[in-house]
């Protein structure tokens, strides 16, 4: 029989969707895997990834997990996602998965930027900020190599910042916030029921629709103008953007450079990076394994 290769397990819980990502300590992935959750029986589902993984592979040296929501203090658990995957909040995923080692958890977007940090887009920078633009707007700030957890676990939800104090409160309140500025969630009623996604706002933008054009410059603006706070607030040498928006490429890219030009705060003409994220819908994962190794002092 072969020798089995030492790994990490990074399981990346989403309302509908997980991933899971099977790595070596010296960042060799052996194996990606990505399964249905399920709103009432993820719990199971759950199990039952990490299980199959398990046979073909052997046991993992250490699990770590990313799920939505702001992570305990202690990292074992979600403390408070209201609404979403019934029986999240306060599990401990240490005996949850009945794993020998701490189950460390951490917020999904905070560990996609410290799976970014460890292989993808933010590797190399010590002050980065994360933004994952899709039906919602989430974000993480990493600041002089370390993640930024605020007092509650609050911070980096960029999504939650004012674009437009006038505007109505979003889901937490927050008026004329950056999430329902550019967030698929509010497309169809930015646009009176045009559009209800963003490849097919982009797919009207290259056809010159004008109401196309029109939704897409606000939204460049808007983001253009919460990236300049932030970049005031942080002070960081890159700024990493994910999700499906993202996918837009030079269509989101271009424009929103050009606006930054005008918009920027560059002291001696320094200008802060602005890169597309390179791990895709795998980043917590990576960022969940990340956070497994370095608590338990795994190394290559």
């Amino acid at each position: 029989m072969s020798r089995r290769v030492p790994y990490v397990l990074g399981v990346d819980l989403g309302g509908t969707r997980m991933k899971l990502l099977a790595i070596t300590p010296d960042g060799k992935t052996l194996a990606r895997k990505t399964a249905a959750s399920g709103d009432r029986h993820w719990q199971k589902n759950v199990r039952a990834a990490v299980a199959s993984l398990a046979v073909r592979l052997g046991p993992p040296r250490a699990i770590g997990a990313a799920a939505p929501g702001l992570a305990a203090p202690d990292e074992r658990s979600i403390a408070f996602m209201p609404g979403r995957l019934p029986g999240l909040e306060d599990l401990d995923w240490t005996r949850f998965l009945g794993a020998r080692r701490t189950v460390p958890v951490v917020n999904d977007a905070h560990a996609a930027l410290l799976g970014e940090h460890w292989c993808g887009a933010a590797q190399g920078a010590d002050n980065v900020l994360l933004l994952t633009l899709g039906t919602g707007v989430g974000g993480a700030v990493l600041a002089n190599g370390r993640l930024l957890r605020g007092h509650l676990g609050r911070a980096g939800h960029i999504g939650h910042m004012t674009v437009n104090a006038g505007g109505p409160g979003d889901l937490v309140g927050t008026p004329g916030s950056l999430e329902d500025a550019v967030g698929n969630h509010s497309l169809s009623l930015r646009t009176r029921g045009r559009f209800t996604d963003t490849a097919t706002l982009v797919s009207a933008l290259a056809g010159n629709d004008s109401l196309a054009r029109r939704t897409w410059a606000r939204m460049i603006r808007d983001l253009a103008a919460a990236l300049a706070s932030l970049i005031n607030l942080f002070d960081p040498e890159r700024i990493v953007i994910g999700g499906g928006i993202a996918e837009a490429g030079d269509a989101l890219f271009v424009p929103l450079a050009r606006a930054l030009d005008r918009v920027e705060w560059r002291p001696g003409g320094a200008r802060v990076q602005i890169v597309k994220a390179a791990l895709g819908d795998f980043a917590g994962a990576y960022g969940a394994a990340r956070r497994a190794l370095v608590l338990h002092e795994f190394t290559a």
